[in-house]
């Protein structure tokens, strides 16, 4: 049986409100899944949630998708069809990706991604810088980064505007230590199975 890795447990414990640095990392599916349950979360504590997602194109419908692209995951329909009520505060989401780089189908020049990506790293230091938002989600944009849109000083730099008290959440694929050295909490999504590797595609209310 493998030894487990030990972790030394502080002596003392401080129960100060800190923000945090949130990243989900990994090739196993539950990335975003875990994003937008933290989103919820935080919404039903009344705190007010950004939703920002990367390479993830913004056509919410089958009939609109092009080549490449997939329509949006199903929780984005329900969080723009909640009405916050009493203490419950809101999720605001946007899409500023184009689909996939390169894969399925995807025909769009990359400089045409890549200009998308930039612009939605300028878009996030608004919402970061805003004031407005407690908890800020980054969806993909570390895949952004693995397909070659971005650079890693891109990432860092958003995380070095976090406010002290605010949450940022990263997620994506591969491991960057620079990137990881700079979040307190960094979870991987280890691929066990997945059905994509037996011919099955993903499953609408399940998967997206």
């Amino acid at each position: 049986m493998p030894e487990k890795k030990k972790i030394k447990i502080p002596k003392t414990f401080s129960d100060a409100p800190k923000g945090l640095v949130i990243c989900y990392i990994g090739d196993g599916k539950g990335k975003t899944t875990a994003a937008m349950g933290m989103a919820v979360r935080a919404a039903g504590d009344g705190k007010n949630v950004y939703i920002l997602q990367f390479v993830k194109a913004a056509n919410k419908s089958d009939d609109k998708i092009k080549e490449g692209e997939w329509p949006i995951s199903s929780e984005i329909n329900f969080f723009d069809n909640i009405r916050p009520s009493g203490p419950i505060g809101h999720i605001d989401n946007e899409q500023v990706g184009l689909g996939f780089v390169g894969i399925l189908g995807d025909k769009k020049d990359k400089d045409i991604h890549i200009r998308q990506a930039l612009k939605g790293v300028e878009r996030a230091r608004e919402i970061i810088t805003s004031g407005e938002y407690e908890l800020v989600i980054l969806d993909e944009i570390i895949s952004a980064l693995e397909v070659g849109l971005l650079e890693e000083r891109d990432i860092i730099d958003l995380i070095k505007l976090k406010a002290p008290l605010q949450h940022l959440v990263i997620t994506g694929h591969n491991k960057y230590p620079k990137i990881l050295k700079l979040c307190d909490l960094v979870t991987e999504m280890k691929m066990l199975q997945h059905p994509y590797y037996k011919g099955i595609l993903a499953q609408k209310g399940i998967d997206y």
